[in-house]
């Protein structure tokens, strides 16, 4: 296993750098690393002590930097250290400018202004929260989606990440032997979503977090034939509920949200939703 210093530099939150990141380094096995964010970069000054912290050329940078003396300065710095630099956005914005054929503003944080699509994601973020496991299930009609599945399918990191695309996210707990909200079953202008997941893996994942809790105890929650029972039981509901089931024993919360953006996107045809251009 080799380990690497990555050290991620921005002139705004991170967030883009962060994302490039992690998704290009997740395709190299063999590889550890360690992330040094360095967000907020508006001088040469504050680059000057970043470069102190990096002396090893074993070591990555990657960064996103808007203004050209910033970049050069960064560039050239590395290269006399010998650290390769990569600017993750440098092809896509010029590929763009030369499209488009309008020149790039040099404005850090562009992305992040408080706009009209800022603020729609907020709301969606504080709705979300408002309405995670099964709170306040009589206004569930304002939702964009409502996701359903039995206890650790991850509903509520799923709908946070929606959220933070801009979509109203609720999610519901199914619980065998409880009644499900009535609510629920009338419900018209939400997309519901079941959560499915193998047992094997549902029993794995339980286990692990009830050592988390140093619960010890063997219950129901991790006995192979209830959990069979109630995965059983919430497939018997989303065919009454006629809704799209995904299974997510082996998606990541990234992919999950994707898929169900593309069915959120499919439900309302051709008329794109105004919470899908909410950029990150």
């Amino acid at each position: 296993m080799r380990k690497i210093n990555i050290h991620l530099i921005s002139d705004s939150t991170g967030e883009t750098v962060s994302s490039v990141a992690r998704a290009t380094l997740a395709q190299f096995d063999g590889i550890e690393v360690e992330e040094h964010l360095w967000p907020l970069i508006r001088t040469t000054k504050q680059l000057d002590h970043i470069l102190t912290m990096i002396e090893d050329g074993d070591e990555l940078v990657m960064y996103t930097l808007v203004e050209k003396e910033l970049r050069e300065h960064l560039a050239g710095a590395c290269l006399e250290k010998g650290i390769t630099c990569i600017p993750v956005l440098a092809r896509v914005l010029s590929d763009l400018s030369a499209f488009f054929g309008v020149k790039i503003k040099q404005q850090p944080g562009k992305q992040h202004e408080l706009g009209e699509k800022y603020f729609s994601r907020v709301e969606a973020i504080n709705y979300t929260l408002a309405h995670d496991d099964g709170q306040a299930v009589w206004d569930l009609d304002e939702a964009d989606v409502v996701l359903i599945g039995v206890s650790r399918t991850s509903k509520s990191p799923t709908c946070v990440y929606l959220a933070y695309r801009g979509y109203r996210a609720a999610n519901v707990p199914f619980v065998s032997g409880i009644s499900f909200p009535d609510e629920i079953l009338k419900l018209k202008k939400p997309l519901i979503i079941g959560l499915t997941i193998s047992p094997d893996r549902l029993i794995q994942i339980r286990k692990n977090r009830l050592l988390a809790l140093k619960e010890f105890e063997n219950t129901s929650y991790v006995d192979n034939e209830e959990v069979n029972k109630e995965i059983g039981e919430a497939r018997k509901l989303f065919a009454k509920l006629k809704c799209p089931v995904i299974d997510v024993t082996r998606r990541s919360v990234e992919e999950t949200a994707a898929n169900i953006i593309q069915l959120y996107q499919e439900l309302r045809g051709g008329d794109q939703h105004a919470r899908t251009t909410v950029t990150g």
